[in-house]
């Protein structure tokens, strides 16, 4: 048994390297090793958006207050947003302080508001010829928009619409600024007294010269 031990032993002492040396290069081979624990778990799915509620009204555009500006005879502010024309003013020859007040309200149109400018322009005849009178009502719209103009609003913000001749049989211009409510503040009927409200009205880009 000594004898077997002695012979042994060297053997294992040549062994323990070449077990070693093969225990590195499997190491090198796999290499690195996996971090140990559990898995990170995964995401939850995005929820899809909620749909729009549309049982509920829309909320109404606040509008602005409108300026104070001291009107002449032969301007009125509405209720609702805006100013009525009456007279020579309605006829694109407002006095000095009818060219004043407009002033004041195309340099407060230009600076303290944005979108569309509406000119609702109405004349009180001739009743047998609604093309005259919806001419007459244009050229009186025209007149009031290049007074806005000159005060620094910008023209192409400005829709003019020739009524012609209305059931009011009279001359009148209505100035709405954006989002005034015009309930009310349009003449007793867009319908010329002579024609279908269709052929009258007209909007700014139409209404050019």
């Amino acid at each position: 048994m000594p004898a077997r031990s002695r012979f042994l032993r060297p053997l294992l002492l040549l062994a323990a390297p070449l077990w070693l040396a093969q225990q590195a290069v499997q190491a090198q081979q796999a290499g690195p090793g996996q971090p140990e624990g559990p898995p990170l778990p995964a995401a939850p799915p995005e929820s899809a958006p909620l749909p729009p509620d549309l049982s509920r009204p829309p909320r109404p555009a606040e509008s602005l207050p409108q300026p104070a500006i001291a009107l002449p005879r032969g301007m009125e502010a509405l209720p609702g947003g805006g100013w009525r024309l009456h007279g020579e003013a309605a006829r694109g020859r407002p006095d000095a302080a009818g060219r004043a007040a407009l002033a004041e309200i195309g340099r407060w149109l230009a600076s303290r508001t944005e979108g569309r400018v509406t000119l609702l322009a109405q004349v009180a005849g001739p009743a047998e010829d609604a093309s005259v009178a919806r001419r007459d009502s244009l050229a009186n719209g025209l007149a009031l928009r290049q007074l806005l103009e000159a005060a620094g609003l910008d023209g192409t913000r400005i829709d003019v619409r020739p009524l012609g001749r209305t059931e009011e049989a009279r001359d009148g211009i209505v100035l709405l600024p954006p989002g005034a409510a015009s309930r009310g503040a349009a003449p007793a009927s867009d319908r010329s007294a002579n024609g279908d409200p269709g052929t009258n009205r007209q909007t700014q880009s139409q209404a050019r010269p």
